[in-house]
C-alpha cells in the first residue's frame, strides 16, 4: 500500500519558476509558525473597526473577529485557522501597524502617567510643583489649577468624592498633551 504524499507550499522552498529547491528545516518551520500566531494574537487583540481599517481579506477579519469571544477550545482551534489564512497572504503591512498601533498606546500611557504625576505634585507639594509646572508648561490657566488644587484639599478634609481630582487631572491632560 503506497502512502500519499502531502507537500506544503509553506515549508518548500521554490524558485521563480516554483521548481522545489529544498525544504526548510523544521525549527525554521515552527519559528515561522510561531511568529504568524503570535501575529495572529495581536491582530485578535484589535477591536472590530481598527481591524477594517487594516484592509484584510474578508474570511481573515471574519475569523478575527469571531475569535474574540470564543473560550479555551475553540479559541486555539480558530487561530490554527487564523495562521492558515494569514500563511496564504503577505503579512507585513499588518506587523507595521501593529507596531504603530503599540507605539502610539505607548506614548498613551506615557502621557497618562505623566498627568497623574503632575496632579499628585501639584496637591502634595503645592506652589513649588506649580512654579515648576508653569515653567514647562506656560499655557496652562495657573489660577484654574490652583482654585481646583484648593478645592481637592477641601474634599479630602472633608471625606467627600474627589470630583475636583478628576477635574485637574483632564485639564493637566489637555495641556500636557497639546
Amino acid at each position: 500500500m503506497e502512502q500519499a504524499r502531502y507537500t506544503c507550499r509553506m515549508y518548500d522552498t521554490y524558485d521563480e519558476e516554483h521548481e522545489n529547491i529544498g525544504r526548510l528545516n523544521k525549527t525554521q518551520q515552527k519559528r515561522e509558525i510561531a511568529e504568524l500566531h503570535d501575529l495572529a494574537k495581536s491582530l485578535s487583540k484589535l477591536d472590530p473597526v481598527a481591524l477594517e481599517k487594516m484592509d484584510l481579506p474578508k474570511e481573515l477579519l471574519q475569523a478575527l473577529i469571531a475569535v474574540q469571544g470564543m473560550k479555551h477550545t475553540a479559541e486555539k482551534r480558530q487561530f490554527k485557522f487564523i495562521v492558515k489564512l494569514l500563511r496564504q497572504i503577505e503579512t507585513e503591512s499588518f506587523h507595521e501597524t501593529i507596531a504603530e498601533l503599540d507605539a502610539k498606546k505607548e506614548e498613551q500611557d506615557k502621557n497618562f502617567h505623566r498627568t497623574e504625576r503632575w496632579r499628585d505634585r501639584l496637591i502634595a507639594e503645592g506652589q513649588g510643583a506649580m512654579t515648576e509646572f508653569m515653567d514647562i508648561y506656560p499655557q496652562a490657566d495657573a489660577s484654574q489649577i490652583r482654585q481646583l488644587v484648593r478645592n481637592i484639599n477641601k474634599e479630602i478634609a472633608q471625606n467627600k468624592p474627589h470630583k475636583s481630582s478628576r477635574v485637574l487631572f483632564r485639564l493637566l491632560r489637555d495641556v500636557i498633551c497639546q
